[in-house]
């Protein structure tokens, strides 16, 4: 039986949304590919078929991720209209709905490299490449209020800390410290 594209893409997306949830709720090495059949509802000959070992679902659930992580934050910052500098203030604001969520267990590439970071290049090359897309877009966000760039990157770090505090403390409290601060960062 041959499936077309529209079909497959629409199984790929099954299985995705199904490891997505596993791998963020227990972790990556918690979560066999039958449970990710279990949960999908998908044939595990038909998963195999999509995702030719566990690594490959693990990567597409990271790059997936990732596209989904930063629209939603774009989306967010976009739409603040106080200017620059509120935009950059609107990453801190997004960061604490986030980390309001239900379920909210950090952030999925720390969480990923934790796992397994010492033994996969190719979850290292993912995480990274995150990484330094949100520090990217941190820090033109910056240089477009009138800071250096030297500012983006230290703003950045402090998101990333509210990130992982906010994991551990399971408060979202985190978010409005690491605001403070960055206002106090732009205001120099």
């Amino acid at each position: 039986m041959v499936l077309e594209h529209a079909e497959v893409d629409l199984l790929r997306d099954q299985a995705l949304d199904a490891a997505e949830r596993l791998f963020y709720e227990r972790g990556i090495h918690a979560v066999g590919m039958d449970d990710v059949r279990s949960a999908s509802g998908l044939a595990l000959r038909r998963l195999y078929r999509l995702f030719p070992s566990k690594m490959t679902l693990v990567c597409a659930y990271l790059e997936r991720r990732n596209d989904r992580w930063l629209d939603s934050l774009k989306s967010h910052v976009s739409i603040d209209d106080t200017g620059p500098r509120g935009q950059v203030l609107a990453v801190f604001q997004w960061l604490r709905s986030w980390f309001e969520t239900p379920g909210f267990r950090g952030c999925a590439f720390v969480n990923a490299f934790g796992e397994s970071g010492a033994t996969s290049p190719e979850i290292v090359e993912i995480v990274q490449r995150h990484k330094d897309e949100f520090r990217s877009y941190v820090t033109d966000l910056v240089v477009a209020a009138g800071a250096t760039a030297d500012v983006g990157r230290q703003l950045a770090l402090l998101a990333e800390g509210a990130m992982v505090t906010a994991a551990i403390s399971a408060s979202p409290e985190p978010a409005t410290w690491a605001e403070a601060a960055a206002e106090a960062l732009l205001a120099q």
